[in-house]
């Protein structure tokens, strides 16, 4: 990944879901959690995303801003949100600034064939603006349940 626990979180401004724009340094003093995925509305990405909005009222609870992050556009965020009830926030990424200093962006092996893009990870940003914890290579199974758990423990 281009970052590393411990590191100032790379500040961002992207377009959100439902209008207007999001930034890091707006949640400063609040958890986040970025999760970055491929693409709207496919099979891993709406589980991923439905388990997060499951969790959110346990997010909120601990402090924490989720927040998913993906090369689509503002349009596709709001038809998949729309189509699956999505509470989270969904952020458009489509020139993969943010994915690129997140480290979500890169070679990836997918059905057997090396090609580039979004790498499924989950980044934790602590309420001090630093990575408190990265999730490479994300297995979605699960894995709401461990961010969740790491959240609670920050």
């Amino acid at each position: 990944m281009a970052i590393a626990e411990g590191d100032k979180a790379p500040g961002f401004n992207l377009p959100v879901d439902g209008g207007g724009s999001i930034k890091l340094s707006d949640l400063k003093g609040r958890t986040v959690i970025l999760y970055f995925y491929p693409n709207d509305d496919t099979p891993g990405c709406t589980t991923e995303a439905i388990d997060f909005t499951s969790a959110l009222p346990e997010f909120e609870a601990a402090g924490a801003t989720v927040i998913g992050i993906s090369p689509n556009t503002i349009e596709s965020h709001q038809k998949f949100k729309a189509k699956h009830k999505l509470g989270i926030i969904l952020a458009a990424d489509p020139d993969h600034k943010v994915l690129e200093a997140y480290g979500a962006w890169g070679e990836k092996m997918m059905y057997g064939r090396k090609m580039i893009g979004v790498i499924r990870s989950t980044v934790m940003v602590g309420p001090d603006g630093r990575v408190a914890r990265i999730w490479p290579k994300v297995r979605v199974n699960g894995h709401v349940d461990k961010v969740l758990e790491a959240v609670k423990e920050l």
